[in-house]
């Protein structure tokens, strides 16, 4: 593997996406649970998944109160508590993953578990294994104190999510607090593969240039090449994360390296 070096305060994650629009037409972020079916077949997907065109991972650490994902996300994370997985394993997880590819892998968690481990500690222990940073759905900025420091003294990203409902404050809230991108909320709801993407997502990423975000990435319904390609046309990445973990689950690591690739297709200039 060829390592790249990133200078102290330089966000990995935004490093790729620039690097993606270079050589493509944006990128495709890819969204696996750890410990899914299990810890060892995890890692081992989100191998493949990187190897197979996803621009950066967004590994989600398995939560039982999971309220903002959808059914299949749902009983891949409950399926991974059930075989022991604890948040300690995280941070496994990451080093193995970041020691055999290199694109920058971001920790999805609902914010309980960090401040239950210590915000802090979290951050570092996060650092020390090669993580890029957080997305954190339920936390919003203004109560982000302890989590903007900690991921400052650590140099990791901070993700924050947007919403088509957000107030023009909202959306300047989110873009002065992320590094790395925004995640842009296409659709109001859980999340899941969706027949379309909708319009409002469009919207949204327009208002988010106007107070002047430097990455926006769609997410919540995108399943397939033509959707990555048509939300590529306006935005920075494409989130996709129900699509992958079906494929898992039904074909196991090849079929998710063929869907991934099918998918990254759409990522590409044509």
């Amino acid at each position: 593997m060829t390592e790249t070096t990133t200078a102290p305060g330089t966000s990995k994650v935004a490093q790729a996406i620039a690097e993606s629009r270079r050589d493509g037409a944006g990128a495709v972020v890819g969204y696996l649970p750890l410990g899914f079916p299990t810890l060892d077949t995890s890692i081992e997907a989100a191998v493949a998944l990187a190897r197979s065109g996803a621009h950066v991972l967004e590994l989600g650490l398995p939560y039982s109160d999971p309220v903002m994902d959808g059914p299949v996300i749902q009983a891949a994370t409950q399926r991974a508590l059930a075989e022991g997985f604890r948040v300690r394993d995280v941070f496994t997880a990451v080093r193995e993953i970041t020691a055999e590819v290199d694109v920058p892998a971001l920790v999805m968690t609902y914010w309980n578990p960090v401040e239950q481990y210590g915000v802090q500690r979290f951050a570092d222990d996060l650092a020390a294994s090669g993580g890029a940073g957080l997305i954190t759905p339920d936390l919003i900025p203004d109560e982000a104190a302890s989590w903007r420091a900690a991921s400052a003294a650590a140099d990791l990203d901070r993700v924050f999510l947007a919403a088509p409902s957000s107030s023009e404050a909202r959306l300047r809230q989110a873009v002065d607090a992320s590094r790395g991108f925004v995640y842009t909320v296409s659709t109001m709801g859980i999340t899941g593969a969706r027949t379309d993407v909708d319009a409002a997502a469009s919207t949204l990423v327009a208002r988010l240039r106007e107070v002047g975000v430097e990455n926006a990435c769609v997410g919540l319904g995108i399943s397939t090449a033509e959707q990555v390609r048509e939300v590529l046309a306006y935005a920075d990445g494409a989130i996709v994360g129900s699509a992958f973990v079906r494929a898992l689950a039904e074909g196991g690591v090849p079929r998710l390296s063929d869907v991934a690739a099918e998918l990254a297709a759409g990522a590409r200039v044509v």
